[in-house]
């Protein structure tokens, strides 16, 4: 980027200003720690052309639209088409949810994504003994097809994209989906949206997993192949370094985490009879941004960078669509505070900003009466406002990656490249990710970061507002968002109702095709969507997989 004696004359001035200013007692505010650093790399005190003397401009940086990305995956970005605004949302029955969702759409909000409840995320009815404290309390509770009309009722599914926060029960899910949107009388090659179902990170992070890895593996290959062929536009996996993020990672394991899990499913959908560019331009992600402002901006443009190099130089992908990496951002719901709430709208700006200037193309706000329930409608108006005015007021989407060039973003986007690539090396040398997963070494590495950034924050090293420093002794308790328990009685009820009033025969009959899919080799996607179609519920077809492919159980740490 610099020619030799231009570098050599900085280099020169660099050093004598260095001697000049260290050779001072300038002395160090006590409200100052000893070390800065992001969660990954340390930070130097200043940054010059001599921190981006390796960085070539075609082959590293380039420009918006084109390989390898770095600078976004559309050459106008935000100019021509702002990013998605979500709102994560979801609690109770489908009717609750429903009113919830139309509210959202109402005030601008411009896609939907859904919040399922612990039973549903673990394939579970609502009325399994294992369910009765958890039905509609951190999400919606799905039993059947039937739930799942209500859900999007008056919803036109043709004209909203909806993202699906589920995984080991997302084929299940998909197929309710595809059925309702058949129901509309929308064709699924017209549907639009995306289902998590990355399951791989639930053996680390969240704990949301039901089959062994291999056979999650499976279904996650079967639903890329089933919708790369039958729904063509919908996302249907969004491979997730959020929950790695959140349960404590660095950004470059969050990187290098998430990237070594994409590729094994790569090979599940190629194994199910996809070709890599029938399904790749579909795969979507999530990650998670954090509170070290340049740190995020930088990881959005190293992980764009970093994926396109792998897909077209690793994996031999010919469509350009397969390079690009397509990402909707959470702000980092670890980093939400239960004292002194308030400070979590800013700490979400903050975050929402860091997004649009690393170039994303969706976000939602994690709300900031998050820390101690789920969100109010004040709370999430909120955080959508929090979108909008960055959109139209802070001219933040006026000019493509406004940050580029910059010397320390620059090197901080090549210092997290190259720590991923370094760790994703590591994984492939002890079998893959999911030999990592299997061996409890994946989940280590994330238990030590959480662990060395808890304590930092118990030392004082690491400011947490309102929590290590700047206190408010007595604080007043805040009004939270309860839901009603009475919503489980009606739950309860209209599955009692529902498997009264449906053909006991016909599901019946469709659960043990399913059984018999699940012992063959080919794709179970049909057979699922038979028994959705047929109203078994939920945990019926969970149950029949699970009598197949038996349950996870993770190992005991000794």
């Amino acid at each position: 980027m610099n020619d030799g004696r231009e570098l050599e004359r900085i280099d020169r001035a660099l050093h004598a200003w260095e001697e000049g200013t260290l050779g001072k007692a300038l002395g160090r505010s006590p409200e100052r720690q000893e070390r800065f650093a992001t969660s990954s790399v340390e930070a130097r005190r200043l940054y010059t052309p001599l921190d981006t003397a390796e960085v070539d401009y075609s082959r590293d940086i380039g420009f918006p639209g084109e390989y390898p990305y770095t600078r976004g995956i559309q050459p106008t970005m935000y100019r021509g088409r702002l990013w998605t605004m979500r709102q994560y949302a979801g609690y109770g029955t489908a009717e609750e949810s429903n009113q919830r969702f139309r509210y959202l759409l109402s005030q601008g909000q411009t896609g939907l994504s859904v919040a399922f409840d612990l039973p549903t995320q673990l394939g579970y009815d609502s009325d399994d003994p294992i369910a009765a404290d958890e039905v509609g309390q951190v999400g919606v509770a799905i039993d059947s097809l039937a739930d799942m009309e209500t859900l999007f009722a008056g919803i036109p599914l043709d004209r909203v994209s909806t993202s699906m926060t589920i995984n080991a029960p997302a084929p299940i899910l998909v197929a309710m989906y595809v059925a309702v949107g058949k129901k509309q009388g929308v064709r699924p090659d017209q549907l639009d949206g995306t289902a998590q179902n990355d399951v791989l990170k639930e053996y680390v992070a969240r704990g949301t997993y039901i089959y062994p890895p291999r056979a999650s593996l499976r279904l996650a290959g079967d639903l890329i192949a089933y919708c790369a062929r039958d729904v063509p536009k919908f996302n249907s996996i969004s491979i997730s370094g959020y929950h790695i993020r959140d349960a404590g990672s660095t950004a470059v394991q969050e990187i290098a985490f998430t990237f070594a899990n994409a590729l094994e499913y790569i090979v599940a959908a190629q194994r199910a009879g996809a070709d890599v560019d029938g399904f790749a331009p579909r795969i979507s992600w999530i990650f998670n941004t954090h509170n070290h402002f340049f740190e995020e901006v930088a990881k959005y443009r190293a992980l764009r960078r970093l994926w396109a190099r792998i897909m077209r130089e690793r994996v031999g992908a010919k469509d350009p669509r397969s390079w690009m990496l397509r990402t909707h951002s959470q702000t980092g719901g670890s980093t939400l505070m239960a004292q002194q709430p308030e400070n979590n709208i800013v700490r979400a700006a903050i975050q929402a900003l860091a997004a649009v200037l690393g170039g994303v193309q969706s976000i939602a706000l994690s709300c900031y009466d998050e820390a101690l329930a789920l969100p109010t409608e004040e709370a999430q108006r909120i955080a959508l406002r929090t979108q909008q005015v960055i959109a139209h007021e802070s001219g933040a989407a006026d000019v493509v990656d406004p940050l580029g060039g910059s010397w320390y973003v620059e090197r901080l986007t090549s210092e997290l490249e190259q720590g991923a690539e370094a760790l994703m090396a590591e994984i492939e040398s002890m079998g893959g990710a999911v030999a990592v997963i299997e061996s409890g070494w994946m989940q280590r590495q994330i238990q030590d970061a959480a662990y060395r950034y808890q304590q930092a924050i118990e030392a004082g090293g690491q400011v947490i507002v309102g929590v290590n420093r700047y206190r408010v002794e007595s604080e007043e308790a805040k009004i939270i968002f309860r839901v009603d328990p009475r919503l489980r009685d009606a739950q309860l009820e209209r599955l009692r109702r529902l498997r009264g009033e449906r053909d006991g025969t016909a599901a019946g009959a469709a659960l043990a095709r399913l059984e018999e899919a699940c012992r063959d080799e080919g794709n179970v996607m049909p057979a699922i969507l038979e028994a959705v179609e047929a109203y078994a519920t939920l945990g019926e077809i969970s149950g029949a997989m699970r009598r197949v492919f038996g349950e996870y159980r993770a190992p005991v740490a000794v």
